[in-house]
This record gives structure tokens, C-alpha cells and sequence, in this order.
């Protein structure tokens, strides 16, 4: 809990301190630039192929981020940033100012609603909104917010509405290390805790949340 604690205290400085500098993203040049994108994620970025995520809605500094991370990956051969076969492959001709630009435009559109099954909502709200303190899980409302809108002053992403299967596997990656491109692997360390249920209740409730 101290090493989360202090993960996110040095997470809000970081984005505090470049809060000052306004996203420059176009949106209107990048709805053209983004026309590679429609296959996986639609036009409006709600195409709904559940391991695929929704990017609309999303924050646009956090797209950005993922999209610099992706094509870190590829010209580092996986040793830094975030590595995906697709998204890698696809982020390589990008310029940062067509990132920018993607990622406003994207950002610009509503994201659709998503369902929680009833079943999960019992066991899902008390993992997201409280955590479980004895195998020391904290809320993911603490970063992620009550609603599950995140920030985008801190960098943490919007997780509400969220397709569920593309949720469990972000979890899966994050537990396995496949993923590691969270700050101070603050994600890894959470979803270690987790055991296969946990992260598809959660998955399944956060898909609703709103």
C-alpha cells in the first residue's frame, strides 16, 4: 500500500506539472487522419469487438500516451513501452502531432453505454468502489473515480462503458507482466492480488458503470 501510495502521489505531480501545457491535438484533422483506425475501432470509435477497446470518449492525453507507448514498442523490439503486434504495426507512420491530433478526435465522441449482468453487481461494486482490504487490493475508485471516468489532469483512463472482455484482458496482462506500461507497476502489483473471478466480475461490472 505505501509503494501505491506513493505511485500516485508522484503520478499527480508528473501531470500536474505538465498540465500546464494544453493538448494541441485537431480534432477535425485527425477524424481524417483516423481512417485506419475504423477497422478495429469504428468511425466513432465504439465498434463493439469485445477484446478490442472503445477509444471513444477516452481522454485524449491518455490515448496520446498509449499511442507513444505503442510505437516505443516496436522501435525498441518490446524492451520499453507497450507492445501489441496490431497497434504497434499501425502506430509506426504516425507523427507526434498525428497522435495528437487521432487522439483528439477520438476523444471528442461520446462512448457508448455498456450493461453490467446482475449477477456480478453485488460482488463487482464492492471490488470497485472498496477494494479488499485483507489481500490488500485498494478501491479502483480511488484512481479511476466513482463513475469510472479517471482523469486526465492525473493520466488515469476512463474505464467506465468499457467493452468487459477488453477490461479482463488488460487485467490478465497486467497480472502476467505481458502488459507493463503502468507507472511504478502500480497496476501489475493490483491485479496480482486478483484471482480469475475477481477480474471477471470486475470486468463484466465496470462494463456498466456509470
Amino acid at each position: 500500500m505505501k509503494k501505491l501510495a506513493l505511485s500516485l502521489t508522484m503520478l499527480m505531480g508528473a501531470f500536474a506539472a505538465n498540465n500546464a501545457i494544453a493538448f494541441d491535438g485537431d480534432a477535425t484533422a485527425g477524424k481524417a487522419k483516423a481512417a485506419t483506425c475504423v477497422a478495429c475501432h469504428g468511425v466513432d470509435g465504439n465498434k463493439p469487438l469485445p477484446n478490442h477497446p472503445k477509444i471513444a470518449g477516452q481522454h485524449a492525453e491518455y490515448i496520446y500516451k498509449q499511442l507513444k507507448e505503442f510505437k516505443l514498442g516496436m522501435t525498441s523490439g518490446g524492451k520499453e513501452g507497450r507492445m501489441d503486434p496490431s497497434m504497434s504495426a499501425m502506430a509506426m507512420p504516425l507523427s507526434d502531432q498525428d497522435m495528437k491530433d487521432v487522439a483528439a478526435y477520438f476523444s471528442s465522441i461520446n462512448m457508448t453505454p455498456g450493461t453490467t449482468p446482475e449477477d456480478v453487481v453485488e460482488l463487482g461494486s464492492k471490488l470497485y468502489k472498496a477494494g479488499d482490504a485483507e489481500r490488500g487490493i485498494p478501491a479502483c475508485a480511488a484512481c479511476h473515480g466513482p463513475r469510472g471516468n479517471g482523469t486526465s489532469l492525473s493520466g488515469f483512463p476512463k474505464v467506465s462503458f468499457q467493452n468487459a472482455d477488453y477490461i479482463k484482458l488488460q487485467l490478465e496482462k497486467f497480472r502476467d507482466e505481458s502488459r507493463n506500461n503502468d507507472l511504478n507497476g502500480m497496476m501489475r502489483d493490483i491485479a496480482k492480488k486478483m484471482t480469475d473471478k475477481d477480474i471477471e466480475v470486475l470486468s463484466k461490472y465496470i462494463s456498466g458503470l456509470h
